[in-house]
């Protein structure tokens, strides 16, 4: 059963991030990957708010699920790398640093949010 919910969550997390990341990315005008910035950032605050409050079937629903499949670390690297190889150094690191922190800082307040709201 855990397997089904894992798979309902990515059933949404994959269409939902490819139209999020091409959402984003049409609206801005440059060679920094917001899409792929945008989906990692909601996704990092949503499971943040999960780990701080579901239990464990909606931690697998919309854990591993829908946050699995709604973030990508594969293509986050690929475009850093991209980034690197065109000679867009800086853009290459903003995207590594933007990336780490802004993902570590909306995970610590997702857990926040949730203790908040649910604590």
């Amino acid at each position: 059963m855990n397997w089904l919910l894992v798979v309902a969550g990515a059933m949404v997390g994959a269409p939902l991030r490819y139209l999020t990341d091409r959402a984003v990315q049409a609206r801005h005008d440059s060679v920094f990957p917001w899409g792929t910035f945008a989906v990692n950032a909601v996704g990092c605050l949503i499971l943040g708010m999960v780990t701080g409050a579901a239990g464990t079937d909606l931690q697998l629903l919309l854990g591993a699920g829908l946050c699995g499949a709604l973030t990508t670390y594969s293509t986050f690297s690929y475009e850093t790398l991209r980034l690197a190889e065109t000679g867009a150094g800086r853009y290459a690191l903003a995207n590594v640093v933007g990336s780490v922190t802004v993902g570590l800082a909306a995970a610590f307040a997702g857990v926040w949010l949730a203790g908040t709201v649910w604590g």
